[in-house]
């Protein structure tokens, strides 16, 4: 296993060259507990993956590469409809569907500490993920999650989105000055923006903006570098204000994000597509994976770099899961949901570009003896492995 030196050090070489004032921020998300800890270091699980292990013999498939308790939310599709999915492709790549159940498993079982769930509830919990997944694929069909579909903490989340107005989101993201919308830079979802950057971003637009059917729509009103999530924190990203619908209630936001390659290439061990770009790579991915995507999705270039562009909605929501209040079904329900979400996913990018077909994926859960155990002893492992890189990070003078 790693010692604290190696652990630390692989992780500041791989953050080499983000933003440094958002790296910081991630670093000390990261401090918060092991969960965050687990959520910003996508690449040491891969980094500490078996390359001989017997997992890797299972069916190749799509994967969004670092699936865990929060990379699955609402958000609104390209049909105005709101739907709960997977919603973070950035690492996405062909691999052994193990991958994706071991790094699952792994985020319940390190979750779980933070959610106050013990551990046997916990083991429990993964098995209701499992036995969800294993019944999806051997149903062969795959299906969708949305609002008259959802039950529990996911049907709340979805009619709670229902209710939501646009614009207080908006309100919640922007101030005025002069009678006019400008982003609010309050140093938690936003910071200021250089003049170079500025520049850069509202020339793309007007290009961007001429290519669409409604060009005034994408007229820039401000610009600002954004904060979100832990893993991507202090690569290049920003959050746009636009015209839309007319200003000022009719504004939109919109996300741009660069996208370097996926933290999972160096340890691939089945052939890749060759992919224009690195967006192209995501957002091809997730058209396939989801069964709708977000609106406004899509892969830009702005000089030798690509970036993806889409929608930032108030609907772009994750499920507040420490709202379990002691009752486990709450959480067994979600568990299940999960489940078959990654199993629709898998069945409906069945077939393409090397990805196991309909047939494999049903023999793959009849098998489920072969693997099933092992995926979750090995996830437990992991989990105390986590916990144990956690410590040494925080420890570390070179991280605060």
């Amino acid at each position: 296993m790693p010692t604290q030196r190696n652990v630390v050090e692989r992780i500041i070489s791989f953050n080499q060259g983000r933003d440094a004032e958002r790296l910081a921020l991630k670093y000390h998300e990261m401090r918060a507990d092991a969960f965050a800890f687990l959520r910003g270091t996508c690449h040491l699980f891969y980094q500490d993956w078996p390359i001989n292990s017997p997992l890797n013999d299972a069916p190749p498939a799509w994967i969004c590469g670092d699936l865990h308790l929060e990379n699955f939310g609402s958000f609104k599709g390209d049909n105005r409809l709101t739907y709960f999915d997977i919603n973070d492709f950035d690492e996405a790549v062909l691999a052994p569907a193990t991958w994706e159940l071991a790094r699952f498993l792994t985020s319940v079982l390190v979750g779980a500490k933070t959610l106050n769930v013990n551990q046997p509830e916990a083991i429990a919990l993964c098995h209701c993920f499992l036995d969800s997944y294993i019944a999806a694929l051997q149903d062969g069909k795959a299906r969708w999650i949305e609002r008259d579909t959802a039950k529990g903490m996911i049907k709340n989340l979805l009619s709670d989105l229902k209710k939501r107005e646009r614009q207080k989101f908006l309100d919640s993201r922007t101030e005025f000055k002069d009678d006019k919308r400008i982003l609010n830079l309050d140093g938690r979802r936003a910071l200021s923006i250089n003049d170079e950057d500025r520049k850069k971003v509202v020339k793309f637009m007007k290009q961007f903006a001429a290519r669409q059917p409604k060009p005034k729509f994408f007229k820039v009103l401000d610009v600002a570098r954004r904060i979100a999530g832990i893993g991507s924190l202090g690569t290049e990203r920003y959050i746009i204000l636009v015209e839309g619908l007319g200003s000022p209630d009719g504004n939109y936001l919109l996300d741009l994000k660069y996208q370097p390659g996926s933290a999972l290439a160096p340890y691939l061990t089945l052939p890749q597509p060759t992919w224009q770009t690195e967006a192209d790579r995501v957002i091809t991915i997730q058209h396939h994976l989801q069964a709708i995507s977000p609106a406004f999705l899509n892969a830009v270039q702005i000089g030798h770099r690509s970036y993806v562009i889409r929608e930032l909605l108030p609907d772009s929501d994750r499920l507040h899961l420490e709202a379990w209040d002691g009752k486990l079904r709450r959480l067994e329900k979600v568990m299940i949901a999960m489940g078959k979400v990654v199993a629709w996913a898998h069945l409906r990018s069945g077939g393409w570009q090397g990805a196991a077909i309909t047939d494999e994926w049903i023999a793959f859960a009849a098998r489920n003896d072969d693997w099933r155990n092992s995926l979750l002893e090995y996830g437990v492992s992991y989990a105390e492995q986590v916990i144990t890189d956690w410590k040494a990070f925080c420890d570390s003078p070179v991280t605060t």
